[in-house]
């Protein structure tokens, strides 16, 4: 039989019900619901576990929690953060985030991913978000990572959104997270 879950808080109390019957729970709970799906094997020639395919919606607070556990993973995720402010200081609403830093890799190099530019007004941009040379290298030295505008054609590959959603070992669908940049104003959501 399915089980339907319906949570209803209520000052103390969370009431949980199924179709057979009512639990209730008093007391106070800290519940933590990670949106962010376990990261899946693909094999060979894969490397590293990657997220699942798709794109999934996912908050600063839980991509810290999953992905930024260790003092290095902390110092790329700081960096994205500087990224994700700094894009929407220019009035981007939504970043997508990848590369090695979203999977099983122990030590990744930098994060990845790019940032829909609808609603950027590319003279508040910072303009070290536009230098594409030198495979990056002053993104990653401010930032820590590199991103790119999502929906400009990467090559042959379709846009860079499309790009990010393609492990680059084996070819085959991964995943990648889309973060809400409406939602930074002063507090990490």
């Amino acid at each position: 039989m399915e089980l339907l879950l319906t949570a209803v808080r209520s000052r103390t109390s969370y009431f949980f019900k199924n179709a057979q019957e009512p639990w209730t729970f008093d007391g106070h709970n800290d519940i933590v619901v990670l949106m962010i799906p376990g990261l899946i094997d693909l094999g060979s020639p894969s490397p590293w576990p990657v997220l699942p395919p798709g794109i999934y919606e996912a908050s600063l607070s839980e991509i810290e929690m999953a992905f930024a556990t260790t003092p290095h993973r902390r110092w790329l995720f700081a960096g994205f953060l500087r990224m994700a402010a700094a894009l929407k200081t220019a009035g981007c609403r939504t970043a997508y985030l990848d590369g090695s830093f979203t999977t099983g890799k122990p030590h990744p190099d930098y994060y990845d991913g790019c940032w829909d530019h609808n609603s950027i007004d590319f003279a508040r941009l910072d303009p070290v978000l536009l230098n594409f040379t030198r495979k990056r290298e002053e993104q990653k030295r401010k930032y820590q990572g590199e991103m790119f505008p999502a929906l400009t054609l990467n090559g042959t590959s379709g846009t860079f959104l499309d790009f990010f959603q393609i492990e680059k070992f084996s070819g085959l669908p991964k995943g990648i997270l889309r973060v809400s940049l409406a939602v930074l104003n002063g507090a990490t959501p």
